[in-house]
């Protein structure tokens, strides 16, 4: 009876360290995409569009430099698939970390509308081109995983210092350079964000997430491709 007991009270102990663990990594996913969007819904409310990029990727950098080390610093759904399809996160971690960074999202989108309530639009435009934002979203989110998977999860730069800055400077150069096109959202949490504060439409709600997963996955397997013996 004792060794049932004492087994009993290991696993309950093992279970609830797990739980604890998992809700550190939950909690700073939720901090971390929640400082994003909130940067991207008041800068570029409150006029200072042709900033945007430099605020939102100097944000991403320090959120990451501060979660990294924690939850790995994703904020983005289609960085967790690239992530996943690397092989660094098992899916029942996985799957959690997008319902979490959307909810931060979505909770950044609210504290936006209610600071900025007279700046928010009526009504969202329509994305010009589809087609062409779609390829927009789909290269620069491809560029992000690519480079996150690359600095963050490689083998070859293990313990390096400069993740945060080689992801933030990511987003802000692919902001800068496809922004104009499609809005620049390169993340499905950052794309449910900008739609519920009618910075973007919800008719183009799929251009995002087709453009930003199918970037991400793609950048997953040429990254395997390139570094077969880093599993």
């Amino acid at each position: 009876m004792k060794k049932e007991y004492r087994k009993t009270i290991d696993i309950n102990r093992y279970i609830f360290v797990e739980i604890k663990e998992l809700m550190r990594k939950y909690i700073t996913e939720f901090i971390g995409t929640f400082f994003l969007v909130l940067t991207i819904g008041m800068v570029v409310t409150g006029g200072k569009a042709d900033f945007a990029p430099l605020a939102i990727g100097s944000v991403l950098m320090v959120m990451i430099f501060a979660g990294g080390h924690i939850s790995g610093g994703h904020y983005n759904p289609a960085v967790t698939l690239a992530v996943l399809l690397r092989g660094k996160i098992p899916v029942r971690e996985a799957i959690p970390y997008m319902i979490v960074q959307v909810i931060g999202a979505g909770a950044a989108s609210f504290v936006v509308m209610y600071l900025m309530n007279d700046k928010i639009p009526d009504s969202a435009a329509e994305m010009a081109d589809t087609t062409k934002g779609l390829l927009a979203e789909f290269l620069g989110t491809f560029a992000l995983a690519y480079v996150v998977l690359n600095v963050a999860t490689a083998k070859g730069t293990s313990g390096n210092s400069f993740y945060g800055l080689a992801i933030g400077f990511t987003v802000l150069t692919m902001a800068y350079a496809l922004g104009g096109i499609s809005g620049g959202a390169f993340n499905p949490a950052v794309a449910v964000g900008i739609s519920l504060m009618k910075l973007a439409s919800w008719n183009n709600i799929w251009v995002y997430l087709v453009g930003c997963f199918g970037g991400a996955a793609l950048a997953a397997i040429v990254f395997r491709i390139n570094n077969p013996d880093d599993k």
